[in-house]
């Protein structure tokens, strides 16, 4: 007797109109998910795995999104031909799902308690202190510290990895039947993320949930899934359980995505070099002054003592699990927050400018955010997001600034063609390589990189990392290189600082750290990553 699966997609297609026209982005989709099992639906960005993940819920908005074909059965119920009334008792309750982008996803105007709670009061009935207490336990389950006093922040005091988290806890407070994640670990570091992992396994054996995980990191996909399936071009190119599919790849697609990933080393840099960025004793606090009529709060150390000297050509790693401090020391070389202790670029006291003085470093000093969704202007276009810094720093023609523009986009491998839509219309990676390209385009000495490559899948990671190197070595850029993905910092790092919670576990050359660790910590670090590594 077969049995009917939890989700059945059948011959989908979604197509976007723009006028008279229509463009799929999704072509003939066929995929099914038992209860209790998982699904990684894998590709690279632009592949249609979002859309069709987005489609379950019809959370893509009609005009201009369109299905010209295919039903996707839940529970034997066509979701597509589905009236709103129904939907909404399916959303939520029977179906959750975890965004790529948790800072757009959460509420800025409200704390996390309100945030949690309200999920609670809607699906479960739960209010008052029982409801604080749900909260509280899902943040902790989620691997947050000190839960019960973090459910008074807002989510712009959380790090990018911190906010994921509190994403996943707030989608698991319902106890789904089917929890659909998209790239739901991308800004966790690896010892969090095998936590997460872990968590979404333990969660789906109790309560005999499916997971449809949305995923461009083929180590996970090993880590966590049943079957995988793999998409190209809106098409699904192979699907095949999880083991028989890391074996024996059958489509030349496939075979691709399993062979990319970040190798090689940064290029030597001559030891005579003058140093361009010296840090000393950079110390950062937030906190200790109260409002007028309010308690005066503790002051908390995000950041403490932090020194190093980086070279032109040289990058510098910073790895730490989130909240250890990594984008918080970004911010304070950019001076963007009040900070402590020295910093020098190219001889000049940095720590001594105020924000006037700071404006003719800007276009010197370039930064590539962690996420693109929130520093990319949903307004502008993608030509006049990477043209902006040009228009503020340098006086040229609007015919000399569309060439720069097109030779930006192209370098980070986009389609100049496409340079007139907005940010809303790209996929997550091409979004991430949008921000990278408005950084380069004003040809910086140095530039902060904030999980630069963390949603981008494993070939086009490789190209924006070669990108970065090939840029580096012919421009002499220094980089300030923030990343939980340990092969990149391999990859691209000489030197390497290991942070936790705001303090310095331990730093020197990367070589040395990755073959003979000091700390305990570091080490931990180390053997997660290998074992990611191995088991991807």
């Amino acid at each position: 007797m077969n049995r009917t699966p939890l989700l059945a997609i059948n011959h989908l297609s979604v197509a976007f109109h723009q006028g008279s026209s229509a463009r799929r982005v999704v072509e003939d989709v066929s995929l099914t998910l038992d209860a209790g099992e998982t699904l990684a639906l894998v590709g690279e960005s632009d592949s249609g795995k979002s859309v069709t993940a987005l489609s379950v819920l019809r959370l893509l908005p009609a005009p201009p999104v369109a299905y010209p074909g295919g039903e996707i059965l839940f529970n034997g119920q066509n979701l597509l031909t589905a009236d709103e009334a129904v939907l909404r008792r399916i959303r939520g309750n029977d179906i959750a799902m975890i965004f790529q982008e948790p800072m757009s996803s959460l509420n800025p105007l409200h704390t996390l308690e309100k945030q949690l709670s309200e999920v609670l009061m809607l699906h479960r009935g739960m209010r008052g202190k029982t409801a604080r207490a749900e909260a509280q336990a899902a943040l902790e389950r989620v691997g947050i510290h000190h839960p019960a006093s973090r459910l008074r922040d807002y989510p712009h005091q959380l790090s990018g990895g911190e906010r994921q988290r509190v994403m996943i806890a707030m989608a698991l407070l319902t106890r789904p039947k089917l929890l659909i994640a998209d790239e739901p670990t991308t800004a966790l570091d690896v010892t969090v993320q095998a936590q997460i992992l872990q968590l979404l396994a333990d969660l789906r054996r109790e309560l005999n949930m499916a997971l449809l995980f949305i995923t461009h990191d083929l180590n996970i996909v090993r880590r966590l899934a049943d079957r995988v399936a793999v998409m190209q071009n809106g098409r699904c190119v192979e699907t095949n359980r999880c083991d028989t599919l890391f074996s024996a790849p059958a489509h030349p697609y496939t075979q691709r995505l399993l062979a990319a990933k970040p190798s090689g080393q940064p290029a030597a840099v001559a030891q005579d070099t003058a140093p361009l960025l010296r840090v000393n004793a950079l110390g950062v606090s937030y906190g200790g002054k109260g409002a007028l009529f309010t308690r005066r709060q503790a002051s908390k150390t995000a950041l403490h003592n932090l020194s190093f000297s980086l070279r032109r050509g040289e990058s510098l790693g910073l790895v730490g699990e989130s909240g250890s401090g990594k984008s918080t020391t970004a911010l304070a070389l950019l001076r963007l927050i009040a900070s402590e202790g020295e910093i020098w670029f190219d001889d000049l006291p940095v720590h001594r400018f105020n924000r006037r003085q700071m404006l003719p470093l800007r276009r010197r000093i370039q930064v590539v955010f962690q996420d693109p969704y929130s520093a990319l202007n949903p307004r502008l276009s993608m030509a006049e997001i990477v043209a902006e810094g040009l228009l503020v720093h340098q006086q040229l023609s609007a015919q000399a600034v569309e060439q720069r523009v097109i030779a930006a986009l192209e370098e980070v491998g986009l389609d100049a063609d496409s340079r007139h839509r907005y940010p809303g219309e790209f996929s997550g990676g091409q979004r991430q390589r949008i921000a990278i390209a408005r950084a380069l385009i004003l040809q910086p000495e140095l530039v902060i990189l904030d999980e630069p490559t963390s949603s981008l899948d494993r070939t086009v990671q490789a190209q924006i990392l070669s990108l970065l190197q090939t840029l580096q070595q012919k421009h002499r850029l220094a980089y300030v290189f923030i990343s939980h993905d340990l092969q990149v910092v391999r990859a691209m790092c000489h030197q390497v600082v290991v942070l936790w919670q705001g303090q310095v576990v331990e730093q020197g050359s990367a070589d040395a750290l990755f073959h003979t660790p000091r700390a305990a910590y570091t080490r931990e670090l180390m053997a997660a990553g290998r074992q990611a590594v191995t088991e991807g």
